[in-house]
Order: C-alpha cells, then sequence, then structure tokens
C-alpha cells in the first residue's frame, strides 16, 4: 500500500469518528450515509481539492456543492479533517446558533457552497459555476457530490445535458450510489441503472468504482483530472454505515437508528482492523 493512500485511509477514518461524535450530540442524524461516504470524502478533500483552509473563499479555489444538504454532517467532518472548521467546533451541530446546522447552509458556514436539501439542484448550480469561471479565465475546477436518489429528478438530468452541451470538462459530479433513499431501496422508487451507460449517452466520460476502497478512489479521480474535454461523472457504490459492522449489516433506513449507548460502541468498531 502506498503512504498515499495509508493516509487518505486514515484522514477517511477520522472523518467517520467526527461524524459519530456529531450524531451523538444530537442523539440522532445521517450518519449511515456519513459512514458511507468518508471515503469519498477524503480523497476529495485529502488529494484532490485545491483550497486554501484558511481563506474559504479565495477565487482560485476548487468549488465542492454538496446537493444532498442532510450530508451536512458528512462535510462538516470532513470540513474539520481539511482544516477549515475547528475540530472543537463540531460540538455545536445542529445546536441553537451553531455553523453546523442539521441541514447544509451556505449561509452559515465556512466551505459550504450552495444550500442543499431540495435534491435536483446542485447538478445546475454547478453548471452555471463551470460556466462562469471559464468565462473569467479561472482554471478552477467544480465538483458536485450528488445521491442515486438524486437522479430520480429531471432537473439534475437537463443540467447533465447542459453540462456536456457546454463542453464543461471542468465539472467532476460524484453520485454516491447506496441503494437506498427515504421511500426506500433506489432501484424500488425508480429504476435508474445502467448509469454509467446513461451518463455516457449524455456525452458525460463516466467511471463506476468502489466508493469504499481508497485506492481505486484515487486512481479514478487521478484518471479523470486528466480528462478535460468533457465532463466526468465518478459513480461510487457505497455501504450505508461502512466502517461499523453492526450498522452496516442494520436493517437500512434513510434515517438509521442509533441508541445512546450505540455511539461509544461505534466509535470503538472503528478502532478494529478490518
Amino acid at each position: 500500500m502506498s503512504e498515499r493512500v495509508h493516509r487518505l485511509q486514515q484522514s477517511a477514518q477520522r472523518i467517520r469518528r467526527y461524524a459519530l461524535d456529531m450524531g451523538e450530540v444530537q442523539g440522532q442524524g445521517y450518519i449511515g450515509q456519513a459512514l458511507g461516504v468518508a471515503d469519498v470524502l477524503a480523497v476529495v478533500y485529502g488529494d484532490q481539492l485545491n483550497f486554501r483552509a484558511d481563506d474559504p473563499h479565495w477565487d482560485g479555489r476548487d468549488r465542492f456543492l454538496l446537493s444532498i444538504g442532510h450530508y451536512a454532517i458528512a462535510l462538516y467532518a470532513a470540513l474539520a479533517e481539511a482544516g477549515v472548521l475547528a475540530v472543537e467546533e463540531l460540538q455545536t451541530y445542529g445546536s441553537d446558533d451553531s455553523r453546523l446546522p442539521m441541514s447544509g447552509m451556505a449561509s452559515y458556514t465556512p466551505g459550504m457552497e450552495i444550500s442543499g436539501g431540495s435534491l435536483g439542484h446542485g447538478l445546475g448550480v454547478a453548471t452555471g459555476m463551470a460556466l462562469g469561471l471559464r468565462h473569467k479565465g479561472n482554471p478552477a475546477r467544480v465538483f458536485n457530490l450528488l445521491s442515486d436518489g438524486e437522479l430520480d429528478e429531471g432537473s439534475t438530468w437537463e443540467a447533465a445535458l447542459a453540462c456536456a452541451h457546454h463542453g464543461l470538462g471542468n465539472v467532476t459530479a460524484i453520485v454516491d450510489v447506496n441503494a437506498l433513499q427515504a421511500d426506500g431501496p433506489t432501484a424500488g422508487v425508480l429504476r435508474t441503472e445502467p448509469l454509467v451507460d446513461k451518463w455516457r449517452s449524455f456525452g458525460w466520460n463516466a467511471v463506476r468504482v468502489d466508493g469504499n476502497d481508497v485506492a481505486a478512489l484515487v486512481d479514478a479521480f487521478d484518471a479523470i483530472a486528466e480528462h478535460r474535454f468533457a465532463p466526468s461523472v465518478l459513480i461510487c457504490d457505497t455501504q450505508v454505515g461502512r466502517g461499523v459492522p453492526f450498522l452496516e449489516t442494520r436493517p437500512k433506513a434513510h434515517f438509521m437508528p442509533v441508541e445512546a449507548h450505540e455511539w461509544q460502541l461505534a466509535r470503538e468498531a472503528l478502532e478494529v482492523p478490518a
């Protein structure tokens, strides 16, 4: 294993621990999704994204857009790992007057580029941002994390068409395919497969990868970074509750229940080598 991959794996585990700490503050949270997407965020923030931790509004930064506002608990953990937020501030998660509301709000949180939650808008905003950056001659890239459930929204596919039409090679969409959404298993709500073929037919460079395999994520992102003639999408298959065996095997729910005594058990589970 390379030092690069090992460093990012360790980062992903810290992101998971931070998410568990925040979940315990409120006794709830979208912890299953946070554990599942931690490896993706570790690679994005620890290896791919160009940013300045002490200047979240730096004009030359790469933009990371979180469409899925309820994943904010995961992004706050990643921002703390990246040094944008103080780790101590995570203890204010979801509390009155906190900068860390339970759903992502750009007006509150440093490093939060858009307010998410009403799904289907992130890729459209990413397209507009990328066009603006190109017109300004700014080489920054735009990343948009969206969910497989968000692919149910027609506006996502309208944005995909527009992004490809304008040849926005500075856009990378990241789809978290955890096979779960609020109304049940994704495949039972609205069939979206075959995803790679579908995105390619829309004019995108499409790659599918195990979203919990850090080495595979690094290779995929490196390849995408070299592909600047069309937008790219990285389809990441992830496991809800990843890293905590008793949550991985728990009957899947969009909002996973965690009992008061289980938070510490979950942290201890993260310390056990896989």
